[in-house]
């Protein structure tokens, strides 16, 4: 009855105007239902006071501040006699926790992948407005994977009074193609210029293999930069690019993709200073920098410009040197003043050298390679060649050399950091070559012997036309000096159209380096043919050369090689020169020389790689020229499309029998289809021949074309490709598909 009367007063009280409230005095505040929340947190978020009036007022809007702290489903305030005054009862009731947090339905991403999206753990408060935030980051997440027609529903189970288990039901659609990319309010540059300079791409047939065609926010992100940075290049600096608006088609299967520009004015370099050049000439380094004085400014120049100054100083031992660009502009004139602040610093020099992560390779190995020594002048050109040379010797999955500055003793350490990876090769197993169709193979090759570099070869092959046994081994610091040493023997037997070829040999190399990319070697072999059944119907030079001979000869070679990668280069050259003479004993006589060069050139993330060689090849004392020495043009490494000596002459039968002279060019552009898998396509164009004696050299090129895939796989690079044959001849295949495993072109 007491308790009653009390609360009829408050009721009372309540309908009083604010001004007219005096209530009862507040003698004690409590809060019941509580099971996670300590007490604590609730008082000090009430204005109503303990020793103060009740005030309708506060108790209000303490209920909402109570509700505002997101763990409660239900709040309602009692009160009783307490002391001559009141006690406030807030009674409230937790909401139940997340307990468990699951997916159902996903298939292209899984459950961690997920979760990594959304802020909801187990332990968390079961709380509507948190849940629908999460659903849509899962939404906005998916529709970055290019699945706009996802659907996401968030399904709360009750496992007990206060406890709930969290499922999200997903349905994640078919991804949508992008159809179109629409570029809008672009004058100065042209719609291919813009979408050239994106990752992004329209769905075109090959996008399961290059994973484009798709809408991915990272990446469209990353293409909004990209075209800001392609206007910076031409000179606009208060270029404006819109969010990409999103447009599914009316089947919803398609979208357009909608980019604004507002380009702006266009600027021109009024002039460039450069502040702090002590150390070096101004003039030199000025002539470093590819933008001047009344040029559109491009911060792509600038960039380069950059690059190429802290390298010139580095290259000198300024290891630290700093180069900041204030790019000054006016708006009225147009132009922009550039102003070079260079910090030289002083010069480094190199102190320790560390190795680490080779289990197996033995540290001089990789120390022999290091262009730098300890107490040499650092120079960044040689601690890049350094790191080419090292993953040029194919021992290891990952290379990192890492610079460690001692800046109060003017020295940088260097860590070199290795992952090995298998050197060894183990196939036992059988295979189809365009060649020698179905065969037989052993091969057993270690190219990091004992972790020493050098490297030994077992290989048998056993093939419908061909036999063929080698034992290879190569030592490319022979008594730990820069002086290479090779032995070989091998034994190939081989029918041919019109006749049987078998021959026994080995040989016997040494090579030296002179400087940092030429090289020499010097072979001596000694081989040992027959030619037998031989075809009634062969020619007269088929027919000649019946029996046994034996050629010792001797081979010099030049080399220089700058690529930046053998297996996989971009860019750099490796140029080759040959000569054979054969006449150091045996039966056989004859010069035989070959130039081989070949160069690549980056073109963004593509490659431009062109091939040219050129032989000649005669016998002499009045000897023939051996028929296995002659020029047989057709197959993977020289004309794609045509077959084995079909790009040179015949006899009058129409056999083909090679040619004593030759000239080819391969020109190839060669693209990434995907990164991660190390896989790449190529388009080629082949063109050349081997004539014999009477032919006039350049006459009747043979032309093909084609394309092809090329994968770095962890077993080695392996190369399909198809060659189209363009000027085909009476006997000869349209195109024909070939493939190898080995070194790539």
């Amino acid at each position: 009855m007491r308790r009653l009367l009390v609360l009829i007063s408050i009721l009372l009280l309540f309908q009083l105007p604010a001004s007219a409230q005096e209530g009862p005095l507040v003698k004690s505040i409590r809060v019941k239902g509580l099971k996670r929340v300590e007490e604590s947190a609730v008082l000090r978020r009430l204005s109503q006071k303990v020793g103060e009036p009740l005030s309708r007022k506060r108790i209000e809007e303490d209920i909402k501040k109570i509700y505002r702290m997101g763990y409660f489903e239900d709040v309602r305030v009692e009160t009783e006699l307490f002391e001559g005054g009141l006690r406030l009862v807030y009674i409230v009731k937790e909401k139940p926790s997340i307990i468990r947090v699951e997916f159902q339905g996903n298939k292209e991403f899984d459950d961690e992948k997920l979760q990594e999206q959304i802020t909801i753990t187990p332990g968390a408060i079961s709380d509507a407005t948190l849940i629908r935030e999460n659903v849509r980051k899962l939404r906005s997440f998916y529709e970055g994977e290019g699945y706009w027609l996802s659907r996401i529903v968030p399904v709360v189970k009750e496992i007990s009074e206060d406890e709930v288990s969290l499922t999200f039901l997903i349905d994640e659609g078919e991804k949508v193609r992008i159809d179109e990319i629409r570029i809008e309010g672009n004058e100065a540059l042209s719609d291919r210029q813009i979408k050239k300079a994106m990752e992004t791409r329209t769905w075109w047939i090959f996008s399961f293999i290059t994973s484009t065609g798709y809408y991915k926010k990272s990446v469209m992100e990353g293409d909004i930069e990209r075209i800001k940075d392609l206007y910076y290049d031409h000179g606009f600096l208060n270029v404006v690019v819109s969010e990409p608006e999103v447009e599914l088609t009316p089947d919803g299967r398609k979208m357009i993709i909608t980019i604004r520009v507002s380009e702006g004015p266009q600027y021109r370099v009024s002039s460039i200073k450069f502040e702090g050049v002590k150390a070096l000439d101004e003039e030199t380094v000025r002539g470093l920098l590819p933008l001047g004085a009344g040029e559109v400014f491009s911060r792509g120049k600038l960039k380069e410009g950059i690059k190429r100054i802290s390298e010139f100083y580095s290259e000198r031992g300024y290891a630290l040197v700093s180069i900041e660009p204030e790019v000054i502009p006016d708006e009225e004139s147009l132009e922009v003043e550039i102003v070079m602040q260079v910090e030289e610093g002083e010069i480094f020099h190199i102190g320790r050298i560390e190795v680490s992560g080779n289990t197996r390779t033995r540290d001089k190995v990789i120390r022999r390679e290091m262009r730098l020594d300890e107490g040499d002048t650092f120079n960044s050109k040689l601690l890049k060649r350094s790191y080419e040379r090292i993953v040029n010797l194919n021992f290891f999955e990952t290379v990192d050399i890492v610079p460690k500055p001692r800046v109060e003793e003017r020295l940088i350490d260097i860590d070199v950091k290795v992952k090995e990876k298998a050197t060894g090769f183990l196939s036992i197993g059988g295979g189809y070559s365009t060649v020698d169709k179905f065969m037989a193979l052993i091969d057993l090759t270690q190219a990091n012997l004992f972790g020493t570099g050098r490297y030994i070869k077992i290989k048998g092959e056993f093939g419908g036309v061909s036999t063929y046994y080698e034992l290879a081994y190569r030592d490319p610091w022979f008594l730990d000096r820069p002086i290479s040493f090779g032995l070989s023997a091998y034994r190939i037997q081989r029918d041919y159209i019109a006749y049987e070829r078998e021959a026994t040999g080995g040989s016997i190399s040494f090579g030296k380096r002179f400087g940092e990319y030429w090289g020499g070697s010097l072979t001596y072999r000694f081989e040992e043919v027959t030619i037998r059944d031989v075809s009634e119907s062969a020619s007269n030079i088929i027919k000649e050369q019946v029996g046994t001979a034996t050629t010792s000869s001797i081979t010099p070679s030049v080399v220089r090689d700058t690529r930046d990668n053998f297996l996989d280069p971009t860019r750099g050259s490796r140029t080759s020169l040959t000569l054979t003479y054969a006449g150091i004993g045996g039966d056989n006589y004859f010069v035989k020389g070959v130039l081989d060069s070949g160069w690549f050139f980056p073109l963004g993330s593509n490659t431009i790689a062109l091939r040219a060689r050129a032989g000649y090849a005669t016998g002499i004392f009045g000897r023939e020229l051996p028929l296995y020495e002659r020029f047989y043009l057709g197959g993977m490494y020289t004309i794609r499309g045509l077959g084995f000596g079909e790009g040179g002459p015949r006899d009058e039968k129409g056999d083909v029998i090679g040619g004593t002279t030759m000239f080819i060019l391969n020109t190839e552009f060669i693209f990434p289809l995907s990164e991660e898998l190390k896989l790449k396509g190529v388009v080629f164009l082949d063109a050349g021949r081997a004539y014999d004696e009477a032919e006039p050299i350049g006459s009747d090129l043979r032309y093909t074309a084609g394309a092809g895939v090329r994968w770095l796989s962890p077993l080695g690079p392996i190369r399909i490709e198809y060659g189209y044959n363009i000027d085909r001849r009476d006997g000869e295949d349209t195109g024909k598909i070939e493939f190898a495993f080995g070194t790539l072109f």
